[in-house]
């Protein structure tokens, strides 16, 4: 019990150590509050593991009431029991066997007879730490506002979290996309990270291979709302509505929707399995060396 006492402090001093070694004020700490209810778990785990105790040592005295009532037992003297005896027997406020007629109620049911036993002092102690415990929380926590509510740590944590955004915004700044100067090039990192975000956000609809489902079939050569790279950046950033299709500009950034664009573009014509039917009209823009190249479903 000792060593887990000492193990239990050495986890509460730890982060109290880690915030003086860093300059900072350990009541400041957002993660206070679950540090004490960790602590508070901690010791109620402990208790749960003394009355465990307490019921194997209630089963050790009957078994020694029992050989004591036999005629060759000698009676236990004061003398003959140990330190830890001694104190269990304070702590659970144990009455000797010769004081029984003294604790007798005058209570009488058919012979049986009830003792007027007290509860243990360590069950007291239980109940009033309780009252303390719970007469602190509702002044630090209700009255004083000392350490944060769950919903105000909820928002100081959005807060951190919108600034800590901000910086990493402000440090590594958005790639601006003019998507009236796309031209489709089939570059194969921007094809290995528009096929990432395609697998994530299209695929459901469209389907793994662009065959279509949900979503028209972007491996043909017809398209609904254009099949430029510029015309399928605007479908992917500003959506189809009333197709059920979202606007991904909230969600990706232009550099992710053009990756995601020129996947698309670089998808057409592989004939995929089980294909959609053509949907739209049929599209085709001339290439700088005059042959036609031609788009898909969008």
């Amino acid at each position: 019990m000792k060593k887990i006492m000492l193990a239990y402090l050495a986890i509460l001093a730890f982060p109290a150590l880690t915030f003086a070694q860093q300059g900072n004020d350990p009541l400041a700490d957002p993660l206070l509050p679950f540090y004490v209810v960790t602590g508070f778990v901690f010791i109620v785990a402990l208790l749960v593991l003394g009355i465990a105790i307490y019921l194997l040592q209630i089963l050790n005295m009957l078994i020694r009431m029992q050989e004591a009532a036999r005629p060759e037992a000698a009676p236990a003297t004061a003398k003959q029991q140990s330190l830890w005896q001694r104190f269990w027997i304070w702590i659970n406020g144990y009455q000797p066997l010769e004081k029984e007629s003294e604790l007798l109620l005058d209570h009488n049911y058919d012979g049986i007879r009830e003792l007027d036993n007290h509860l243990p002092p360590w069950w007291k102690w239980l109940l009033y730490g309780s009252v303390v415990w719970g007469a602190a929380y509702l002044i630090v926590y209700h009255v004083t506002d000392t350490f944060p509510l769950m919903d105000d740590e909820y928002k100081m944590e959005v807060a951190k979290a919108a600034e800590q955004k901000a910086k990493l915004a402000a440090a590594q700044p958005a790639e601006v996309i003019d998507e009236n100067a796309l031209v489709y090039q089939p570059d194969e990192a921007i094809l290995a990270s528009g096929k990432k975000i395609y697998a994530i956000n299209c695929a459901s609809c469209h389907m793994p291979e662009g065959q279509g489902s949900i979503g028209p079939n972007l491996t043909d050569d017809y398209w609904i709302h254009g099949g430029s790279i510029k015309d399928i950046y605007l479908t992917i950033k500003n959506g189809v509505p009333e197709k059920g299709m979202i606007s991904w500009a909230p969600v990706l950034s232009p550099a992710q929707m053009r990756d995601v664009a020129f996947y698309i573009k670089s998808i057409r014509g592989t004939n995929p399995p089980n294909p959609k039917a053509p949907q739209g009209e049929l599209y085709k823009e001339e290439g700088s060396n005059g042959s036609a190249e031609q788009g898909a479903s969008m």
